[in-house]
C-alpha cells in the first residue's frame, strides 16, 4: 500500500510536546495524557497548558502526579479519523508509561503503533520525519527504516535542576545513581532503549551548558539534513541560549521545535529542565 498525507494519519500522544500538532497536519491527532493535582483531573495540554502547569507548580501540596490515556481515548482519537486508511500512532517510550499499551489496546485493523523508546520533542521529530515521507508518498517498508534509523540515530541530551521529580515518579533508570549528589552539581542524562540513563555530572549551569556544545560539535555535522529540537521546563532563557548556540555551530540546521516541556513532561522532570534533540535525515 502507498501511504500518503490523504490516506495515512498520524496519531501522539501529548508527551510529544507539539500542542498545535493538528492546527498544523490535518491528519494528525494528539491524545493527551492526565495530570493530578490531589483529586483534580486535567488533560495534558488542553485543560492544562504547560504555562498554567508552571504557575500552580510551586504551591502544590501534593505534589502532582500523571496517568495514562486509557485505550477509550485512543479509540476516540482513532474513531475521528475514519477518513483514513492507515494510522500510524507513535508513543512514547513503552519502558516509561503504559501509553503504547493504551494506543495498542485499542487499535483496529487500519491502526499501526510506534513505540519511539523516547520522550518529548523527540518524538515529534519522528513523526516530522515520516510526515515528510507521507507527503511526497512512502511505504510501509520505508516507514520501518526510518523508524529502526532514528531510534538508533538520533541524539538526545537533557539536564535537570534536580533529580527529585524523575526519582518521585519512578523515570529515573540508572540515572538513580546521580541521586544524592552536592549541591549545584548538574545531571546531564539521555534517554536510550526507552530509559533515563545518565551521562555526566558537572557542576553548575554554564559547564551543562558546554556539555550541549560539546555534543552537537561531535555527534552533528553541519547540512541541510541536520534538523534539532529544543525544549524547555519553565525555561525559555536556556533555549533561547541554545537556540543561538545551535545557530553558531550549526548555521546550515534546521531548527524544526522549540517547545515547552508540558505539564506530563513536567511533572517528572521539573522546572529549569532543558533538553538538545537531533536528527540527521531528511
Amino acid at each position: 500500500m502507498d501511504l500518503t498525507s490523504a490516506n495515512t494519519a498520524i496519531v501522539l500522544d501529548s508527551t510529544a510536546d507539539f500542542p498545535d500538532a493538528q492546527e498544523r497536519f490535518p491528519n494528525w491527532r494528539v491524545v493527551p495524557l492526565y495530570v493530578n493535582f490531589g483529586g483534580e483531573s486535567y488533560r495534558d495540554g488542553v485543560d492544562m497548558t504547560a504555562e498554567e502547569f508552571y504557575r500552580r507548580l510551586p504551591s502544590a501540596d501534593p505534589m502532582p502526579t500523571t496517568s495514562q490515556p486509557t485505550p477509550a481515548d485512543f479509540a476516540a482519537a482513532y474513531a475521528g479519523l475514519g477518513g483514513y486508511d492507515r494510522i500510524l500512532a507513535i508513543t512514547i517510550a513503552a519502558r516509561l508509561s503504559g501509553t503504547f499499551q493504551s494506543a495498542g489496546l485499542a487499535a483496529d485493523e487500519r491502526v499501526r503503533t510506534i513505540d519511539s523508546e523516547t520522550a518529548s520533542a523527540a518524538i515529534a521529530m519522528l513523526a516530522l520525519a515520516i510526515q515528510r515521507r507521507l507527503d511526497r508518498g512512502t511505504t510501509d517498508e520505508e516507514v520501518d527504516a526510518l523508524v529502526e534509523r532514528y531510534t538508533r540515530g538520533h541524539g538526545l541530551l537533557f539536564t535537570v535542576d534536580t533529580l527529585e521529580f524523575l526519582a518521585r515518579g519512578g523515570r529515573i533508570g540508572r540515572a538513580k545513581a546521580f541521586a544524592g549528589e552536592l549541591l549545584n552539581v548538574k545531571p546531564i542524562l539521555s534517554i536510550r532503549d526507552g530509559e533515563v540513563v545518565p551521562v555526566k555530572r558537572v557542576r553548575g549551569n554554564r559547564k551543562a551548558f558546554q556539555e550541549f556544545v560539546d555534543a552537537l560539535e561531535s555527534q552533528t555535522a553541519d547540512g541541510p539534513d541536520l534538523r534539532v529540537g529544543i525544549a524547555h521546563a519553565d525555561a525559555p532563557e536556556r533555549m533561547a541560549e541554545l537556540a543561538r548556540m545551535v545557530r553558531d555551530l550549526r548555521p546550515q540546521a534546521t531548527i524544526e521545535i522549540e517547545t515547552s516541556l508540558g505539564a506530563v513532561i513536567g511533572t517528572h522532570a521539573g522546572p529549569g529542565t532543558v533538553g538538545l534533540f537531533w536528527f540527521a535525515g531528511e
